[in-house]
């Protein structure tokens, strides 16, 4: 497999690997209970640790940590191999059919993989990043109202953004489905497609992540009619997490435990040296897709973005019960999708508190 894995994935390979995962020999890992014995990371034979991220802010600190090198120097003697994707969905399908041990993504599609493979196939090893995500509209439209009977697009059907647009509306009387009927009308559609369709005048708004939160305002004149971060306790919520392959976190867990503290330096980074860990990101982000992104643009995310190990479990729930109430999900039960044994071994001997699942 090359170092830039193309997510074009069959999507049949999704069912067959969930099946495969029920087959497993070795059991899932406990919530809460360390996959290496006791919350230390005894060393296993050298591996390649195949990781995915998203060519976004949102993931800076995967896009630091690949750049700067600190996931290969935290891994030792395992080698890291990268894959890119665009949504969640997209990581998902990867890593169910064995592409990717490890990536980082969104709540909502890390729900999906833990439920449809009946708890077995992942868990949430750590945070990432919180904030900035929300709706951006045509500056006519001044009211919650106004959006009936508007096109509104979301990166992709059931991932992070489409869930909290289709929960906020439900709680705000207008309802929706999932091919594009209601009171409002959603297209999922690639962020790129919203870029050209808001500045065409073709879709009325969108929710959506960092940078294109910020890109629909400074590029098209779009106005905020709800910065997500306002509907959140603390205005902390999680936008992107590090999810691994359950049967990766068990035969390795040193390479987790590498994984984790290259974030860590790479969060630290970020705060020691935001200027500079902002031009890194970018760099990372035009090698990927060869458009790096305005200076502007790119301060102006950065400071609607918090960057954090905590994989703030709260609003997990909440986004879970919010897929739930909108229809995307079958039930609430997230019993055992966090391991964060591991992460808490990174952050005690940093001196940080420890964080806590569910």
């Amino acid at each position: 497999m090359g170092s830039r894995l193309r997510t074009s994935i069959v999507l049949v390979a999704l069912a067959v690997a969930v099946a495969a995962c029920g087959s497993d020999s070795k059991p899932p890992v406990a919530a809460g209970a360390s996959s290496s014995g006791g919350g230390g990371a005894a060393a296993t034979a050298p591996t390649t640790v195949r990781l995915g991220y998203f060519p976004n802010i949102t993931h800076a600190p995967a896009l630091i940590g690949v750049q700067k090198g600190f996931f290969q120097q935290e891994l030792g003697q395992h080698t890291l191999e990268t894959a890119t994707f665009n949504a969640g969905p997209e990581a998902v399908s990867a890593l169910f059919s064995d592409s990717i041990d490890a990536t980082f993504i969104g709540p909502n599609p890390s729900i999906n993989a833990f439920q449809q493979s009946n708890g077995e196939a992942i868990r949430i090893v750590a945070g990432a990043t919180s904030g900035g995500a929300g709706l951006v509209v045509k500056p006519e439209i001044t009211t919650v109202d106004q959006l009936k009977g508007k096109k509104i697009a979301t990166p992709q059907l059931g991932n992070t953004q489409d869930v909290a647009l289709r929960a906020f509306l439900k709680s705000k009387g207008l309802n929706t489905d999932t091919t594009g009927g209601g009171d409002v009308q959603i297209v999922p559609q690639a962020n790129a497609d919203t870029l050209t369709q808001f500045a065409a005048g073709d879709i009325d708004g969108a929710w959506v992540p960092e940078p294109f939160f910020t890109r629909l305002q400074q590029e098209s004149g779009g106005k905020v009619l709800v910065d997500e971060k306002t509907l959140w306790p603390g205005g902390q919520f999680v936008t992107t997490q590090l999810i691994v392959a359950t049967k990766f976190l068990q035969a390795h867990p040193d390479a987790v435990l590498g994984l984790i503290k290259g974030e860590a330096d790479a969060i630290k980074f970020i705060k020691d040296s935001p200027a500079e860990a902002q031009k890194v990101a970018n760099d990372e982000i035009a090698k990927i897709t060869g458009k790096p992104l305005k200076d502007a643009i790119l301060a102006a995310a950065f400071t609607n973005l918090t960057f954090t190990l905590d994989p703030i479990a709260a609003s997990l729930k909440q986004s879970a019960q919010a897929a739930y109430d909108v229809g995307l999900l079958k039930d609430t039960k997230l019993d055992g999708i966090y391991d964060l044994s591991l992460v808490n071994k990174v952050l005690k001997d940093s001196g940080q508190a420890e964080v806590t699942g569910l």
